[in-house]
């Protein structure tokens, strides 16, 4: 089955964040993700980065601001392709479709940044399209958050709950060494 790895929002805004003593979950990611990217290129396999891109002046993601620029680990290699979003999934208003429809991709591995978010969205984007998505367990991270309820979840709660709402309806949920084994 030709597979696609899509590396998600992996851009120095995040880094700022953990940089500020932000407690996050999954701190191996960034590691992760770099197996990911060293086994599918020495594949030949498929990788499109994707990166946000805020419309706001002030989001430290907006093209203007040092946080949008990708982090180093995560950086793209000539003939990768960059897809730039400006929403949550990779897919919204972007040619990330019609890049992996090109390609005969059938399955995506998704990773980056954040689990609960842009990397759940495309996620669950992925497959409503037809495609077979990995979601990278140990190949996202996410921050705390507090409800409109005042009730504060931690980091790491936030992500088990992105991958059990996503395993096995949405996704099937893998950590990097078993995806590296298929």
């Amino acid at each position: 089955m030709k597979t696609a790895l899509l590396v998600i929002d992996v851009q120095m805004a995040l880094a700022h964040e953990d940089a500020s003593g932000t407690k996050r979950s999954c701190p191996e990611a960034e590691n992760n993700i770099a197996r990911l990217l060293k086994e599918f290129r020495s594949a030949g396999d498929t990788v499109v980065h994707i990166h946000h891109h805020g419309t706001d002046p002030e989001d430290p993601f907006h093209p203007d601001a040092a946080g949008s620029a990708v982090q180093p680990v995560a950086a793209p290699e000539p003939g990768e392709p960059v897809v730039i979003k400006t929403g949550s999934s990779g897919f919204m208003g972007t040619s990330l479709h019609e890049i992996l429809s090109k390609a005969g991709i059938e399955r995506v591995i998704t990773c980056g940044a954040t689990a609960n978010h842009c990397v759940e969205s495309t996620t669950r984007s992925a497959a409503d399209l037809g495609f077979q998505p990995i979601y990278a367990a140990d190949a996202v991270w996410t921050y705390g958050i507090t409800g409109p309820d005042g009730v504060h979840h931690s980091a790491d709660q936030i992500h088990s709950v992105s991958m059990a709402t996503l395993e096995g309806e949405i996704a099937s949920v893998k950590k990097t060494q078993d995806i590296l084994k298929m």
